[in-house]
């Protein structure tokens, strides 16, 4: 037996190889056609889609600023480093840092502005390990946590989870927002469920580490005292479960921030803290030898290929998209703008494609079981344990969503457009629905409806729906992990799959399928 397996097994030489048949498995189709530059219908989508992409870039490049320019200078003048500079000194030289949910609290709470949340979080590599990242940034109301803050940081720590990534805390930050507790402090998402995540990955030894680099203050000092290994900085870091005001309140007792929590009490006394740093960088450096030390090994379900770069430039996708979602393309000329050498393997070619625009509706499709087979497609999205990576790149509306994997399906990560649109259905869909409702209970009372009448009704439910359903609204609130520009896509999935492939691919079980 064994004979014959070598046999079956041994090199052969390139002589001995039949030629491949044109038909062959391992030849998968290319995708993509070089499109029509100069059509007007092109020439329109790339400067709409542009014109969206460099709103992007720079609303993007303001979040990344910060906290006010005083602030930022009160910031450094204590020898600290921006939250952005710790993570581009604690990642390895040159590798990507995978930012999510930039536009947390975007407009969120009125006049007060809260950039990115407050809290900075993705996924970049330190001492080549992809990392969790969760960065407080205490140039934004100190650091604080805002109700967005709270969902920010408990959405890296399911990442995390779902990826088996370590987690790594740069804590600076005088704890909940107290004028805000109500929505910050009791409910089970809330900010205790941030210490029960901490408990919970590293019972499965998904490891923590936190790096103290200022106030760490009540609740949040439990942060560095649940984390497996941690790091505080001296005459900068503090930890106490009740700060100096509030310990003279109660005791009368007077005492410094760094005598009640400094780093030479938790490392030479109380032993709450591991390794003592000299400054930021000092820090910074210590958390890559903890990670080093971890001698992480990758292991991989799948078998992983050298890349290979699309056929076509990913600039393209701006004219064959576009902003205006009443306007139909191929996606397959997306699908070859983003997969390695533009090959796709597509299922049931000639099958069904109308996956493609999505459900439809009316009497004959009802009659036929929209809804059961609908259905069916629910169940399987839910239930599939594979890496799941839904991007918006047009409309996602009502069932739609559902069956292509929207954010209550839990998918490992989702990405917006900035084209995109998401909300249970279209504007001028919601608002015609609604004037005939109208209509209906005026005829019911015996009343007109008049023409006007039902376009002053119908004008501000359109205006709300295109407000609720633009992707910055829906960024500012979690329901997604983050606006990517177009061109950056085969990047950020690239980089997303990497991530999930910490993680050992799960048994897929489903239940019953209505037929």
């Amino acid at each position: 037996m064994w004979g014959a397996l070598r046999s079956v097994l041994r090199p052969c030489s390139r002589a001995s190889v039949p030629r491949q048949r044109a038909y062959h498995g391992d030849a998968v189709a290319r995708l993509g056609t070089q499109p029509d530059s100069g059509s007007s219908t092109y020439q329109e989508n790339y400067e709409q889609m542009k014109a969206l992409v460099n709103q992007l870039h720079e609303r993007a490049q303001y979040v990344r600023l910060g906290g006010s320019e005083k602030a930022r200078a009160r910031h450094t003048s204590r020898g600290k480093l921006l939250p952005r500079d710790r993570i581009d000194n604690l990642i390895d030289p040159g590798s990507p840092f995978l930012e999510f949910s930039q536009f947390a609290g975007y407009k969120l709470y009125g006049e007060e502005e809260v950039p990115a949340g407050g809290i900075i979080t993705g996924i970049g590599r330190v001492s080549g390990v992809e990392c969790m990242i969760v960065a407080n940034d205490a140039t934004v109301k100190g650091g604080t946590y805002y109700p967005v803050t709270v969902k920010k940081h408990v959405r890296a720590q399911e990442i995390a989870l779902q990826n088996r990534l370590p987690c790594i805390y740069l804590v600076d930050s005088g704890g909940a927002n107290l004028p805000r507790q109500a929505d910050t402090f009791p409910d089970r998402d809330h900010f205790g469920r941030i210490f029960y995540n901490q408990a919970i990955m590293s019972s499965k030894n998904i490891t923590q580490i936190a790096v103290v680099m200022g106030s760490c203050t009540a609740g949040g000092a439990y942060v560095p005292a649940m984390a497996d290994e941690n790091i505080i900085v001296q005459r900068q870091g503090t930890i106490f479960l009740a700060g100096p005001p509030l310990v003279k309140a109660a005791t009368g007792e007077e005492v410094s921030a760094e005598d009640l929590g400094g780093a030479d009490l938790h490392c030479r006394r109380s032993g709450v803290t591991d390794h003592y740093a000299l400054d930021d960088h000092h820090a910074l450096h210590l958390t890559r030898k903890v990670v080093r030390s971890l001698n992480y090994q990758k292991k991989l379900d799948v078998t992983v290929e050298p890349s290979e770069e699309p056929l076509f430039p990913a600039d393209e996708l701006y004219g064959i998209v576009g902003a205006n979602l009443k306007r139909s393309f191929d996606v397959r000329e997306v699908i070859a703008r983003i997969v390695d050498g533009s090959r796709f393997n597509e299922f049931k070619a000639l099958y069904g494609d109308t996956l493609v625009t999505g459900f439809m509706v009316g009497k004959d499709y009802e009659a036929e079981g929209i809804a059961k087979d609908g259905a069916k497609m629910v169940a399987a999205v839910s239930c599939a344990k594979v890496p799941k990576i839904t991007v918006i790149i047009g409309g996602s509306y009502g069932a739609g969503n559902y069956g292509m994997c929207g954010r209550a399906y839990s998918p490992r990560f989702l990405y917006m457009w900035p084209n995109a649109r998401i909300s249970v259905m279209g504007g001028e869909q919601a608002a015609t629905v609604l004037a005939t409702v109208a209509r209906d209970q005026r005829a019911r009372e015996g009343k007109q409806f008049s023409s006007a009448e039902e376009a002053a009704l119908k004008e501000p439910i359109i205006k709300r729906f295109e407000e609720e359903g633009n992707p910055y609204y829906s960024s500012a609130r979690l329901w997604d992990d983050g606006i990517i520009d177009p061109v950056d896509t085969r990047l950020v999935l690239g980089l997303s799959i990497s991530a999930a492939l910490n993680a050992p691919i799960q048994r897929t079980d489903f239940g019953i399928f209505r037929m």
